[in-house]
């Protein structure tokens, strides 16, 4: 009964948050709406801020062991979105606003209901900025002022201690389908990243006079882009390869030859260590692009976020409060993985994670037309199904299943990929 009298309260923040996306790092509206819903559910609330726009709040800090909710606050930058904000670009059409409105219904029934109480576990609602790797020239510039480290929300979080007394996280994402019926999904894996960066340098001449002595970057680049092409049948299917280059920089007219350019691409596989594998390929491919024509490169190498695997101990849960639950017919359970990516693989680095993904949207995630079509689904029945989850959970967990990493070891490995 709660989550259903919660609804029109939900539809509302869930609206406002829509019509207001925010990039990562920004989402000062964001924040002082979360703010104000908690508050307005607990006045005894005590409220930690972190990495700019970031909150932390505990329900409880006196069981043996603590879970995370996790919940992200940014959009993506979507400048053409039917609802995207036109001075920034900015355009929740990954489906975040919809993660944040289920972290504050749980959150505001587990507080009246007190039913968090009982649990043999404590609950800390961690709302996280900066999920999606973009406006990353703005995040540079707050990495070079001292304000982050990582251009990422949850990596920034692990290096302040925000999760250091965390022992098992739960996140929720939406899927980028339609379906029809009330749908979930556990136990798919998400791909990890690099970001590559070529600098091609070549020899500018006049285009037209003396094209000869001249050394074209931009051809170069071409090149290099047709490698990549051929290069695709050199790698494996099951480690869901992705590389999308990009230029990113050049200063060209048409009568000189263009003697600078710089591609941008990510690297997305399924493991580390092949992510290391194919990265020296692309290297590669980068060094003899640019020898062919009689030009040279120089490479940055950026980490993105590590492959996420989901915990499958903990989806036992998920799984027996579905067996259990009425409402909620649809399972995926089979996929394994994608070749989407987030933060959450750097956080499940640490201690055990899961992300319950669920429908009730339209159009294509991360494009023009995405939207909520299942109100009903998204904002009531599905955090009704995650306290449900709580339920199984409690009493329940076995924690000799689970792991715990440091910071510092998270810190060695991504320095020992990168290097």
């Amino acid at each position: 009964m709660f989550f259903k009298e919660q609804f029109a309260e939900m539809q509302t923040i869930a609206e406002q948050i829509f019509h207001n996306p925010e990039l990562g790092y920004k989402e000062w509206k964001t924040k002082q709406l979360v703010e104000q819903f908690l508050k307005s559910k607990n006045s005894q609330i005590e409220l930690t801020h972190f990495s700019t726009t970031g909150i932390k709040t505990y329900l409880s800090k006196d069981k043996p062991m603590t879970m995370a909710f996790i919940a992200e606050l940014d959009a993506v930058y979507a400048p053409t979105h039917f609802c995207a904000d036109k001075e920034t670009g900015a355009a929740h059409n990954c489906g975040h606003f919809t993660q944040i409105t289920t972290a504050l219904s749980l959150y505001a029934y587990l507080v009246e209901s007190k039913a968090y109480e009982k649990y043999d576990f404590n609950i800390a609602f961690v709302f996280v900025p900066a999920e999606e790797y973009l406006d990353l020239d703005y995040r540079e510039s707050l990495r070079q002022e001292g304000t982050i480290t990582y251009y990422g929300g949850k990596p920034e979080a692990m290096k302040l201690g925000v999760f250091d007394d965390i022992d098992f996280g739960v996140c929720v994402h939406s899927i980028g389908e339609t379906f029809d019926e009330p749908t979930i999904e556990i136990d798919c894996d998400l791909a990890g990243f690099l970001y590559k960066r070529y600098h091609f340098e070549g020899k500018a001449t006049h285009a037209g006079f003396d094209p000869f002595s001249g050394v074209n970057a931009y051809s170069i680049s071409t090149l290099f882009n047709v490698t990549l092409g051929l290069l695709r049948q050199q790698v494996r299917d099951d480690q869901l390869v992705r590389f999308n280059p990009i230029v990113m920089g050049s200063d060209m007219s048409t009568n000189v030859i263009p003697n600078r350019i710089t591609v941008g691409t990510d690297l997305r596989t399924k493991t580390v260590e092949y992510m290391q594998e194919t990265a020296k390929k692309l290297d590669q491919a980068a060094i003899h692009s640019a020898a062919a024509l009689s030009g040279t490169v120089a490479t940055e190498t950026q980490m993105g976020y590590l492959p996420f695997v989901q915990d499958r101990y903990l989806n036992t849960f998920v799984k027996q409060a579905f067996d259990k639950n009425t409402e909620i017919t649809g399972l995926i359970d089979d996929r394994g993985g994608i070749a989407a990516a987030g933060d959450i693989g750097d956080l499940a680095f640490l201690f055990p994670c899961i992300q319950i993904s669920y429908g009730g949207f339209t159009g294509a995630i991360h494009g023009d037309d995405f939207r909520m079509i299942d109100d009903r689904f998204v904002l009531e029945q599905f955090p009704r199904f995650v306290s449900q989850v709580l339920e199984e959970m409690n009493g329940q967990l076995d924690t000799s299943k689970f792991y715990k990493r440091s910071y510092q070891e998270y810190e060695k490995l991504i320095q020992s990929i990168t290097e």
